[in-house]
C-alpha cells in the first residue's frame, strides 16, 4: 500500500493553523521541531486517506464514527496532559514540559476505558429548556438548541460534541 504524498508546505500550513487555534487557549505544541512536523505529517497522511486526522500513533478501523476518539485532538488529550505532561503521541504537551522544566513521561493507552460521566444533579430535576452540548475534547459546556460550529475553548469541530443533557422543551 502506498502512502498518500504530504508535501513539507502542507505540513508548515498546517502547524501554522494549528498554533494560530491554540494561541491564547493554554495548549503547547511539543516544543521538538522535528518530532512535532513528523506527527503534522502523520496527521495529514492520515487525513487523506480516512477522510480525518486520526491521530498517527494509535490504529484507526476506517470508520470515522469509530475512530472519533482518536481525531486529533484525542478526547484523551487533557487528561494524559494533566497526569504525564504530554498527549499519548506527544504532539500536545504541557506548559512545564514546554518550556523544558519537566520530561515527557511513558503515557499508558487510555483509549480502552470508558469514562463514567456523572451528574450531582438527577436530570429529571432541571428545568432546561435548551440542550447542553459538550465538548468530548475540553468538557466545554453550553446550553443552546444545536452545537457550536467551532469549540471556543480547544477549536475542534462540531461533530466533537454530544449532547449531555437534553433540554425539557
Amino acid at each position: 500500500m502506498t502512502l498518500p504524498v504530504v508535501s513539507d508546505q502542507e505540513v508548515r500550513e498546517y502547524r501554522q493553523e494549528l498554533e494560530k487555534v491554540l494561541q491564547g487557549r493554554g495548549y503547547y505544541l511539543n516544543p521538538d521541531d522535528s518530532y512535532t512536523n513528523n506527527l503534522i505529517h502523520g496527521i495529514l497522511v492520515n487525513t487523506k486517506r480516512y477522510g480525518y486526522g486520526c491521530c498517527p500513533c494509535r490504529l484507526a478501523v476506517k470508520d470515522q464514527a469509530k475512530d472519533i476518539d482518536v481525531i486529533c485532538p484525542c478526547y484523551y488529550r487533557d487528561d494524559d496532559i494533566s497526569e504525564f505532561g504530554a498527549c499519548f503521541c506527544g504532539l500536545y504537551v504541557s506548559r512545564q514540559n514546554y518550556k523544558g522544566k519537566t520530561e515527557i513521561l511513558s503515557i499508558p493507552e487510555r483509549r480502552a476505558e470508558p469514562k463514567p460521566v456523572t451528574r450531582s444533579i438527577p436530570v429529571k430535576e432541571l428545568k432546561i429548556t435548551h440542550n447542553v452540548w459538550r465538548c468530548k475534547v475540553c468538557g466545554y459546556l453550553t446550553a443552546r438548541d444545536t452545537a457550536p460550529d467551532v469549540c471556543p475553548i480547544c477549536g475542534v469541530p462540531k461533530e466533537r460534541f454530544e449532547i449531555f443533557i437534553e433540554g425539557n422543551k
